[in-house]
């Protein structure tokens, strides 16, 4: 694969494709980071991104804005995704790439980014640009609720025998929404935290692909959404990443990084 070039004044990192199954899909990507780290050389941004780009997708990196003196809050990183979903709308013919098969994804609050962007395609709060939705979007271990419901007993167990992946606890995650809306979390815009998304207003959603990890807490909120999407009749693909923790996509060296990329290539070629 050749080099990856900047795109749209160095927001988007394009990895042209080389060939494979994907050949002809194109698909928009954006990494986690809680919304205040993350760039585009870190694994879950560039090695996801070479993933896909080797097995045929023109894939686009985006570098959002993040939290920092303010600068990222809502909506600011959720306009960079609509921005950059445009452009690619707007060049992918001359790209390589199919305009009906576009993709969107993301990672941890990289697919809050993407949910919430989706959400304002379909109407909830304004879009910063005019653009047709995704074929189909993949979530990777998203974060989507500021309130989190209460883990199963069983992950609940699993999380107690294994402090380390016991990372994301509600009064943590409660305090990640609030530095990324600068206030509470009470009367957010749906964008901001979608999760809280009624099945009404998923309601001609793209089909969807969610992968949580499995001994994740953050996994509940993307369980809660991908129900809601069910509920609404749209197409859900959803399952846990056996033996992962939050984030296996940062960590390619791991066992959960390669089915994880196999089992949505094949996801997406179906589409």
């Amino acid at each position: 694969m050749t080099r990856p070039r900047a795109e749209l004044d160095g927001m988007i990192r394009l990895y042209p494709a080389g060939d494979g199954p994907l050949r002809g899909a194109g698909l928009l990507w954006a990494h986690g980071g809680g919304f205040v780290h993350g760039d585009l050389d870190m694994p879950e941004a560039d090695a996801v991104s070479r993933a896909f780009a080797s097995r045929g997708a023109v894939v686009a990196s985006v570098d959002y804005r993040l939290v920092g003196d303010g600068a990222g809050r809502f909506p600011a990183g959720s306009d960079d995704i609509l921005t950059s979903w445009a452009w690619l709308a707007e060049n992918a013919t001359e790209l390589g790439a199919d305009p009906a098969r576009l993709f969107a994804g993301g990672t941890s609050a990289g697919g809050n980014l993407i949910a919430g962007a989706v959400l304002r395609l379909l109407g909830h709060a304004p879009a910063t640009a005019s653009a047709p939705l995704p074929a189909g979007v993949f979530l990777a271990y998203p974060t989507l609720l500021a309130v989190q419901p209460a883990p199963s007993p069983e992950l609940r167990a699993a999380l107690d025998a294994n402090p380390d992946a016991d990372r994301f606890a509600p009064a943590g995650v409660l305090e990640m929404y609030r530095t990324y809306l600068g206030g509470d979390v009470e009367g957010a815009p749906l964008p901001a935290i979608p999760g809280l998304a009624s099945v009404a207003d998923v309601t001609g959603f793209p089909p969807t692909i969610t992968i949580n990890g499995d001994t994740d807490e953050l996994r509940v909120s993307g369980e809660a959404f991908a129900a809601t999407l069910i509920e609404a009749g749209v197409p859900v693909d959803l399952s846990l990443e056996p033996g992962t923790q939050h984030g296996h996509l940062n960590r390619p060296e791991e066992p959960g990084f390669a089915p994880t990329i196999a089992r949505v290539t094949e996801w997406m070629a179906a589409h």
